[in-house]
């Protein structure tokens, strides 16, 4: 029997799109791919899996984990250190956050659009001190000890959560701290179950934050809405790199954030060297990017998949470096991502369509060959789009 080379193409796209396309995988990330980490009534901790547990693509960035931290109205993250560095975004409400050191301690306080670092091994606690909006965090650690492995250290504790001090045996605290047992249970082990994030009375959230904000501080949270990159009547782009805020040299990242009104999408465009790495903060949309799929053994040339998946709050995705992507808000709601972009010394953005994109600045003669039409033809269809980077979502299934 006779297998045309177009029907083997179409059946082989066909089971790639099910297996990989149109559920996003392995780039996209929903709710059942996050697990709860610690969850009190007064708020939680959920954790997403190792990037490269879904796919050897992605071990590129095995060393980075996601979390979401929320927090009720006036609730208190208990002290902790944790032993990878961690950079978080405000998505949503505003808190104080306090930073322990031996001789001195830094209290900041933070709102939506603030970015801040807490090293690996500084303890830190967090206050929400509004009385009626949750505190959302977007938190993203980088490994230190092993790729991907992270582990919180809680020194005041009881079952939820164990205090670490208790991994010592006793003769070893009772001369630590030159006390009883009983009387260090008594500091150290009170807890009774209550959990890391707690509630807290007006009076006590009122003198945790009575001592005055630190201003000059490498420790201080950058304003990423500050620092506005592109912007028209269709959206907006917020960033910052090593200049605006020289702490993410550790990390080796930039920090961009995108707001995208209904009916509104990106330019598809690629990052040189970046993989970003993109969460949703808040409305719905979708996103589409080009892969290519997997080559068979023996197979000659490249063939290229729709990535496509459904956003909303919490989603997370991946979008690996040259892989030319767009974004997509719903018709009827504005939509906000926080992105990461990883490895991002010497990373350079470039736009596939629009009034400024790369394409139109190919020769003429180049454009003549590599289209099999006239390069006339080709600018007339460039030229079309005179809009940059944030463009109309014209079609009703792009708004879908």
């Amino acid at each position: 029997m006779e297998i045309r080379l177009e029907d083997y193409r179409r059946e082989t796209i066909a089971s790639l799109k099910a297996k990989y396309g149109e559920n996003g995988k392995p780039y996209v990330f929903k709710d059942e791919n996050f697990s709860t980490l610690f969850y009190t009534p007064e708020g939680s901790f959920r954790v997403l899996q190792k990037f490269n547990e879904f796919s050897v693509v992605l071990r590129g960035i095995e060393n980075y984990r996601m979390l979401i931290f929320e927090a009720n109205p006036l609730s208190f993250l208990t002290p902790s250190h944790w032993d990878s560095d961690i950079i978080f975004f405000v998505g949503q409400g505003k808190g104080t956050i306090t930073l322990v050191f031996e001789k001195k301690r830094e209290s900041f306080n933070i709102e939506k659009g603030h970015l801040m670092t807490i090293p690996a091994g500084v303890t830190f606690y967090i206050i929400n001190t509004d009385d009626t909006d949750k505190l959302v965090l977007s938190m993203f650690l980088s490994s230190i000890a092993n790729p991907g492995d992270f582990v919180p250290f809680f020194a005041a504790g009881g079952q939820n959560p164990e205090s670490f001090l208790y991994a010592f045996s006793t003769e070893v605290l009772e001369a630590a701290y030159n006390e009883s047992n009983e009387a260090l249970k008594k500091i150290f082990s009170q807890q009774a179950g209550k959990g890391v994030i707690v509630k807290a009375s007006k009076e006590q959230i009122k003198a945790l934050t009575a001592e005055e904000e630190v201003t000059e501080s490498n420790f201080a949270p950058c304003q990423i809405l500050s620092y506005l990159r592109e912007s028209n009547e269709c959206g907006r782009l917020f960033m910052v790199d090593y200049c605006e805020y020289k702490k993410l040299q550790d990390f080796n990242m930039f920090i961009s954030f995108c707001n995208l009104e209904p009916g509104c999408m990106n330019s598809p465009f690629i990052s040189s060297r970046a993989t970003k790495i993109i969460m949703v903060v808040k409305g719905r949309g979708r996103v589409e990017m080009a892969a290519s799929r997997p080559v068979e053994k023996g197979s000659i040339g490249i063939q290229y998949l729709k990535i496509s998946s459904e956003l909303k709050p919490g989603v997370v995705f991946v979008i690996p470096p040259g892989h030319p992507m767009v974004l997509m808000a719903s018709q009827d709601e504005v939509l906000e991502t926080i992105c990461y972009e990883v490895n991002a010394k010497g990373n350079q953005k470039f736009s596939l369509a629009g009034k400024v994109n790369l394409m139109k600045n190919i020769q003429k003669e180049a454009k003549d060959l590599a289209f099999g039409t006239s390069a006339e033809e080709v600018d007339k269809v460039l030229d079309s789009q005179q809009s940059d980077f944030f463009l109309k979502a014209t079609s009703n299934k792009l708004q879908g």
